[in-house]
C-alpha cells in the first residue's frame, strides 16, 4: 500500500493506525500539496456491498459538515476494490490526555473548549448527524488551541430509522445517556448528555459514574444522579454546576433540547460566571406513573426466559451482522484516536468496555448482565403500559385505548402544527433545528413518523427547519485554479463559474479573489465566480528625455510616464556643467515601450585627483624671494606663503613650519638675517681656502664657482664657514 496513489493524487506514506474494519495512513495530496490522513476499509470487507455502501453513505454525509472545530471528512473514493476515505490530518493531543496530564481543570478553560466541542455538534445537528460517542478521547486540542471533535465512525443520520429502539448499544459506557443505554430512540439530545459528562470530567479530575464492567456503569447512567460537580470542586461556580447537570439530566425533556442553547449558556457563565443558569432539576412534571408492583420471582422468569431464547436473540444472531460495521468500526476509530493521535491508554480498558459485547458473545456471564438490562427494560415497559392502560385517571381509560394516527404536519410551522396536534388530543415537542433547503421554520421531520398509530396525549417531537446549510467560503487567493475547483469541491461548493480579468500584482493564472469574498457564509448551492489573472494589461508609453535633469527630477518625470527607474549608476565626466545630473539613459527618448518597463540613468561625476606631499625643506638655505617663487612653482598659492623670522626677502631661509606639505596647505618660513661679507673677506677666500672656514664666522656669503658649468652659482653661499646648497642640488 505504501507508495501508491489513490485517486490520482492521494500518495500513501506511512501507516499510522489500525483497527477492526480499515487501515489509516499518512498520505500526501499531490494536487494541493498538503499531507491527509486516508482511512482504507481492510480487504476482507470490500466485497460485503452492505458494508461498503454504509462506509461511504455515513463518509459522505460527515464529508458535508463544514466547521474549524471539526476534524473534516475531506473525500470519499474507490479503486480498484479499495474503499478509502480522506480526512483531515491534525497535530495534537486528545482532551484525554491533558486530563490525565494536568487532572482537573479551571472552570474558564472547561467552559471554553465546552463552547468550541457545542459548535461542532450543532454544525452535525444541523445537518443531521449525531455523533453518538462523545468523549475527551474524541476531541483534539491542537498545536494553536483549537478544538476539533473527531470520530464520527458510529454517526448516524437524525433520520435513520436505525436510530429508533434498537438492541444494539454502541459508543463508551463512561459517557453513555440514558437512553443510549437503554437502547431507545436517539436524538441530538444524546450528544448534549455526553458533552455533560465530558465537562464534568473537565471541572473534577473524574468521572461522575465508574464501575468494573461497562453495563454496570450504564445501569448507573440509568438509575443514579452524579454528585453535584460543585461538591468536588468548590472553585467552579455555581451557575456550571447547575449547566452541567441540567445537560446530564436522565429526561431528554429536562436537558438543553439544542447545542445551540448549550452554547448561549456556556457564553454566559464566560461573561458572568455569577449569572443564573438552569431551573429546579428535580421539578416533579406531574405525571403518576401506575404499575405492577415488582416480583422478585417473576424478573427471575424473565431472566429464564431471556436465557433460554438464545437462538431467537435478535442481537446475538440476526442484528449482529447487520450492525457489524459500525461495532468494528468503534474499534477501528479508537484505534485510530490511540495510533494516530499518541493516546497514552489511560483508558485502556475502555475500548474492551465499548466493543463488550461484540467479544463476549459466548460468555455467560456477559448473558446474565445483558439478561439485567433486559430486566430492568421490561419493568420500564410494564410502568409504561400500566401508565398508558390506566391513565391519568379512571374517567380517561377509554379515550387513551383509542389509537391516533400521526398526521402530516410536515412544512408546517409551529404553531400551526400545535393546532393540528391538539385537535387530535396529541402533544408537540420541539427537538431543535437542523438547517436544510427547506424554508426557515417550517417542520422538517416528525417522530414518530407520519402514519404511525399512538395513543392520546403521546409527544410528537419535531425537527424545525434552520435554513440552508451555511459553509464558509475559503481563502482562494493566489490559488491557482486547479487548486481553487479543488478546494471549493472539497467544501462542497460546486456551483461556480471562472472570470478572467487583469492584475497588475497577481501572476497570470492564479486567483485574484472570489465573489462571494472569503469567509462569507454561502450554501452549497450558492453561485460562485472566480476571478482569474490574465496578468497586467499590455499598455505603451513614450520613454521622456531626461538628460541635463537632476537625479530626482530625473525618476519624478519617468515615473509619471509609467516607467520604472530600476537603476541609477555614475558616470566619469570632464565637463563641470555634466556633473550631478543625468549624461545618459538606457533606452532612448522618444522610444515607444510598455508601461512599468524599467530603465536605468547614468549620473556624471569629476574624478578629483588626490593632492601630493612635497618635501618643503628644501627652501631651506634659500633667499626668502626664491623659496617663495619655488614653493609656486610646486603648486603651492602665494598668498599661502608667509616669511617669519628677523629676515626679509633677500635673506637665508633657515626653516619650514613643515618639512611636507601639500600645495593647498599655508607655509611659513623662518627668515634669518644675514650680513654682507666685505670685499676683503672675499679676497682672502680667493687666496686661501683654509680661511674659509675661519671666515664664515656666523655669515653666509656668496662664493665664486670654481666650476665652468655650474647651474646654480647664485644659490651657493657660505653659511656659517660651511658651504650650502639647495637640497636635491649639486655642482656640476
Amino acid at each position: 500500500m505504501i507508495g501508491q496513489i489513490l485517486g490520482n493524487r492521494y500518495e500513501i506514506l506511512e501507516k499510522i493506525g489500525e483497527g477492526g474494519m480499515s487501515e489509516v495512513y499518512k498520505a500526501r495530496c499531490n494536487k494541493l500539496n498538503r499531507f491527509v490522513a486516508v482511512k482504507i476499509l481492510k480487504e476482507s470487507l470490500a466485497n460485503n456491498e452492505e458494508i461498503v455502501e454504509k462506509f461511504k453513505k455515513e463518509a459522505t454525509a460527515i464529508a458535508a459538515l463544514s466547521d474549524n472545530n471539526i476534524v473534516n471528512v475531506l473525500d470519499v473514493g474507490t479503486q480498484d476494490n479499495i474503499n478509502y476515505i480522506v480526512m483531515e490530518l491534525v497535530k495534537g493531543k486528545t482532551l484525554k490526555e491533558l486530563i490525565v496530564e494536568f487532572g482537573k481543570m479551571n472552570y474558564e478553560t472547561a467552559v471554553k473548549i465546552g463552547i468550541q466541542v457545542a459548535k461542532a455538534l450543532d454544525c452535525a445537528h444541523k445537518n443531521g448527524i449525531i455523533h453518538r460517542d462523545v468523549k475527551p478521547q474524541n476531541i483534539l486540542v491542537t498545536e494553536d488551541g483549537v478544538i476539533k471533535v473527531t470520530d464520527f465512525g458510529i454517526a448516524k443520520s437524525s433520520g435513520s430509522k436505525t436510530l429508533t429502539n434498537s438492541s444494539t448499544v454502541m459508543g463508551s459506557a463512561h459517557y453513555f445517556s440514558p437512553e443510549q443505554a437503554k437502547g431507545s430512540f436517539l436524538d441530538v439530545r444524546t450528544d448534549l448528555y455526553s458533552l455533560g459528562v465530558v465537562l464534568y470530567e473537565m471541572t473534577t479530575g473524574r468521572l461522575p459514574f465508574d464501575a468494573e464492567s461497562p453495563v454496570t456503569v450504564a445501569l448507573k447512567h440509568i438509575q443514579e444522579e452524579p454528585i453535584p460537580p460543585k461538591q468536588i470542586n468548590s472553585k467552579i461556580p455555581e451557575s456550571l454546576n447547575n449547566l452541567i447537570l441540567k445537560a446530564m439530566s436522565k429526561d431528554p425533556n429536562k436537558r438543553y433540547q439544542t447545542a445551540r442553547e448549550l452554547i448561549n449558556d456556556l457564553q454566559k457563565i464566560k461573561d458572568d460566571p455569577n449569572v443564573k443558569i438552569g431551573a429546579d432539576l428535580n421539578e416533579d412534571d406531574g405525571h403518576t406513573i401506575i404499575m405492577s408492583a415488582v416480583n422478585p420471582d417473576e424478573i427471575k422468569n424473565i431472566k429464564n426466559s431471556a436465557m433460554s431464547s438464545k437462538d431467537d436473540d435478535d442481537y446475538d444472531d440476526e442484528n449482529e451482522d447487520d450492525n457489524n460495521y459500525y461495532d468494528d468500526e468503534e474499534e477501528d476509530d479508537d484505534d485510530y484516536d490511540d495510533d494516530y493521535y499518541d493516546d497514552d491508554d489511560y483508558y485502556e480498558d475502555e475500548d474492551d468496555d465499548d466493543n463488550y459485547y461484540k467479544r463476549k458473545k459466548g460468555n455467560n456471564k456477559s448473558k446474565k448482565i445483558i439478561v439485567t438490562i433486559v430486566s430492568i427494560l421490561a419493568i420500564l415497559i410494564i410502568g409504561t403500559v400500566g401508565y398508558n392502560v390506566l391513565g391519568k385517571s379512571s374517567g380517561s381509560s377509554s379515550s387513551n385505548k383509542k389509537e391516533i394516527k400521526v398526521p402530516n404536519i410536515e412544512g408546517m410551522t409551529i404553531e400551526q402544527a400545535k393546532t393540528e396536534l391538539s385537535k387530535l388530543g396529541l402533544k408537540l415537542v420541539e427537538g431543535g433545528t437542523e438547517e436544510s433547503d427547506k424554508p426557515e421554520g417550517t417542520i422538517i421531520s416528525v417522530y414518530p413518523k407520519v402514519g404511525t398509530a399512538v395513543k392520546a396525549s403521546t409527544e410528537v417531537r419535531v425537527i424545525v427547519s434552520g435554513g440552508q446549510t451555511s459553509i464558509k467560503m475559503p481563502d482562494l487567493t493566489e490559488s491557482t485554479l486547479e487548486d481553487a475547483k479543488a478546494l471549493l469541491e472539497d467544501s462542497g461548493l460546486t456551483n461556480y463559474e471562472v472570470v478572467e480579468k487583469y492584475s497588475n500584482s497577481i501572476k497570470a493564472g492564479e486567483v485574484i479573489g472570489t465573489d462571494p469574498d472569503a469567509g462569507e457564509e454561502v450554501s452549497d448551492d450558492t453561485k460562485i465566480t472566480i476571478y482569474v489573472s490574465k496578468g497586467p494589461e499590455i499598455k505603451y508609453v513614450t520613454v521622456e528625455d531626461v538628460r541635463g535633469m537632476s537625479e530626482n527630477r530625473a525618476k519624478s518625470t519617468l515615473e509619471a510616464a509609467g516607467l520604472k527607474v530600476a537603476d541609477v549608476q555614475t558616470v566619469e565626466v570632464k565637463d563641470d556643467s555634466s556633473v550631478n545630473v543625468v549624461v545618459k539613459q538606457s533606452i532612448e527618448p522618444g522610444k515607444s515601450v510598455q508601461e512599468g518597463t524599467s530603465i536605468t540613468i547614468y549620473i556624471g561625476y569629476k574624478k578629483e585627483e588626490k593632492e601630493q606631499s612635497v618635501d618643503v625643506s628644501d627652501v631651506i638655505g634659500m633667499t626668502g624671494s626664491d623659496a617663495i617663487e619655488y614653493l609656486v612653482s610646486l603648486g603651492f598659492k602665494r598668498s599661502n606663503i608667509t616669511l617669519s623670522g628677523t629676515g626679509n626677502r633677500s635673506d637665508i631661509v633657515e626653516s619650514a613650519s613643515s618639512q611636507y606639505a601639500k600645495p593647498s596647505q599655508t607655509i611659513t618660513l623662518y627668515m634669518e638675517k644675514t650680513s654682507e661679507p666685505s670685499d676683503t673677506d672675499d679676497n682672502n677666500n680667493n687666496g686661501n681656502s683654509n680661511n674659509n672656514n675661519a671666515a664664515g664666522d656666523g655669515g653666509v656669503r656668496p662664493i665664486s664657482c670654481m666650476y665652468t658649468k655650474c647651474r646654480l652659482c647664485a644659490d651657493i653661499r657660505y653659511r656659517k664657514g660651511k658651504l650650502v646648497l639647495p637640497r636635491g642640488k649639486q655642482l656640476s
